[in-house]
């Protein structure tokens, strides 16, 4: 069975000047790829080696009403606040975007306690993480428009329990440049209004992922990623995440990861393929027995951007897993028709 080294936690994933690789479960103190040494061959001036550094925040909750995904991502060249929603009651689903040229703001380079907002007239989105509070906050405000309602989400990710594990992860593409990929599943409370309806987010019954990341990708990103999470025919919160993305050495050190309960099991590297296009089933893979899952998508999420020299096709489609997972016990997790997102993404920024 594949097994991966957890290691000590540290402050940062960067030593003397250079990137790190590995997996940890705790979050670092400080994460600024810019105490990197020379990333590329030739000497940039501070501010072009900023620009080469994409991030981005992930938040996904699930419940018996609502999945949700909202996301903040500087590209450097512009920004993307994105939020889809589905109702389950009533199988209506909802995008909110907003793209802005520039970079009026910077992801936090410490998870303990510091925010990031986007505030333009109509559109109101705000990140608060707070890990040493025990808590990670998403405040959402979005006015009603021609097209679609009037939204509002204030959900908060218990960060406190003894039951969350993260995953932390550096992960590099060559000598000099790598990524950093923070993730945790926890139970999320809050609120949701959406069209005049008030919906209440028990704790009890409602699940989440944040996920924090940073990198110097490289100029043609390309990734895949998958996740869901929920309650198995037992009781229990489990979810995972899984991803095929460009970083080297990934038997070593990878984003894949299974919660059950707080429990982390690093999972393998992956193989995600589509028969035709992405809108056909998914089937995802691994070469040790513990990752063999279908996701159908059911519900399409794309779109495209073409902005100076870059241009991008985001597609973010939410469907049904069914298959099985292997946890570090050797349990077989059973998936069956579990809702959850699946995302392929390629940007050349």
């Amino acid at each position: 069975m594949y097994t991966r080294d957890i290691q000590a936690p540290r402050n940062s994933p960067i030593e003397n000047g250079k990137p790190l690789a590995g997996t940890w479960n705790k979050a670092f103190t400080q994460v600024d790829l810019l105490d990197i040494h020379r990333p590329y061959a030739w000497p940039l001036p501070r501010w072009l080696m900023d620009w080469r550094i994409k991030e981005w925040e992930c938040f996904t909750m699930h419940d018996e009403h609502f999945f949700l995904e909202a996301y903040l991502a500087n590209f450097k060249l512009y920004q993307i606040v994105q939020i889809f929603i589905y109702n389950k009651g009533n199988k209506e689903n909802y995008t909110f975007r907003k793209l802005m040229p520039g970079k009026s703001w910077h992801l936090p380079s410490k998870l303990d306690n510091a925010s990031v907002e986007c505030r333009t007239p109509g559109f109101f989105f705000r990140i608060h993480t707070w890990l040493i509070a025990g808590t990670v906050k998403l405040d959402i405000d979005i006015a009603a428009s021609k097209q679609q309602p009037a939204f509002t989400a204030h959900l908060a990710y218990d960060m406190s329990s003894k039951d969350v594990t993260p995953l932390v992860v550096s992960l590099n593409f060559n000598e000099r440049r790598n990524m950093y990929a923070f993730k945790a599943m926890t139970a999320v409370r809050g609120d949701i209004v959406l069209g005049g309806q008030h919906y209440n987010l028990d704790p009890g019954r409602c699940t989440g992922f944040f996920s924090d990341s940073k990198g110097y990708f490289p100029y043609h990103l390309k990734g895949v990623y998958c996740g869901t999470m929920g309650f198995d025919s037992e009781g229990r919160r489990f979810g995972f995440h899984l991803a095929e993305n460009q970083a080297k050495e990934i038997r070593k050190n990878n984003e894949n990861a299974l919660w059950i309960n707080g429990r982390l099991t690093p999972l393998p590297p992956v193989r995600i393929t589509m028969s035709n296009e992405p809108q056909s089933e998914w089937v995802i893979q691994d070469v040790d027995g513990m990752v063999d899952l279908v996701f159908t998508p059911k519900i399409i999420n794309k779109f495209g951007v073409n902005f100076v020299l870059s241009n991008g096709d985001f597609f973010a489609p939410m469907g049904q897993y069914n298959g099985m997972l292997l946890s570090a016990k050797g349990e077989q997790i059973q998936i069956r028709n579990q809702w959850g997102i699946g995302e392929k993404l390629y940007l050349r920024v």
